[in-house]
């Protein structure tokens, strides 16, 4: 009965969830002429990143803000980034609070959501301190902004390895029977890993337009 019931509270969601990822994942169109400057902004922009097709799809929406500035395109991908963890680590929250979960499932999940948490707090960190970049305290927040959105990288990535097939037989079992049937517990783990792994593509981009801001400054 608890298996069928979080089976329901499930469904929509994991549907909800990969429309969301599909729709972040989907490539950029290329430059055309008549474009306006902060599209083509955002698109030169984005072409030195490492996911350039979700840095365009993510910040083009935002290309009346963020116009032709390399700190505003900086703080609007960290913005993006910090909104999409906190969403992703709520989702999380959720499914620990459902019932269906092992001891070991649950273990798993909460080091996740720990691990986010602190991906949080530094990007959010991040955030405040690259609005307040300018004059000779440029170089050291612009150090800190990078220590920090690098950690919250980090910290994604080795979430994203408690979902990987090529972790250990422990890590491997950790969402098994989240609930039953091997379809559905395939799925689970598919989209929860594909929401860290879509996190982490964002913090990848958020840290080299960071990275860019600071060598146009330098």
């Amino acid at each position: 009965m608890a298996g069928s019931c979080f089976h329901q509270f499930l469904t929509p969601l994991l549907i909800l969830l990969a429309f969301t990822t599909h729709i972040s994942s989907t490539s950029a169109a290329r430059a055309t002429p008549g474009e306006p400057r902060s599209i083509e902004f955002i698109k030169t922009s984005c072409s030195s990143t490492t996911y350039p097709s979700l840095c365009y799809t993510t910040l083009s929406t935002h290309a009346s803000d963020i116009q032709t500035s390399p700190q505003l395109l900086a703080h609007t991908a960290l913005a993006v980034t910090l909104n999409n963890t906190r969403s992703t680590s709520a989702m999380m929250v959720k499914m620990l609070q459902s019932r269906g979960l092992s001891p070991r499932e649950t273990a798993a999940m909460r080091d996740c959501v720990e691990e986010l948490g602190d991906s949080v707090d530094q990007l959010r960190k991040s955030l405040r301190e690259i609005s307040q970049l300018k004059g000779s305290n440029f170089n050291l927040k612009m150090n800190d902004i990078q220590t920090w959105v690098s950690a919250a990288m980090t910290n994604e990535d080795t979430c994203t390895e408690g979902f990987s097939d090529r972790s250990s037989a422990a890590a491997n079992s950790n969402l098994k029977n989240v609930v039953r049937g091997q379809a559905a517990n395939s799925n689970v783990k598919n989209v929860v890993r594909g929401r860290i792994v879509n996190i982490a593509h964002l913090t990848s981009n958020a840290l080299a337009l960071v990275n860019s801001l600071a060598s146009v400054h330098r």
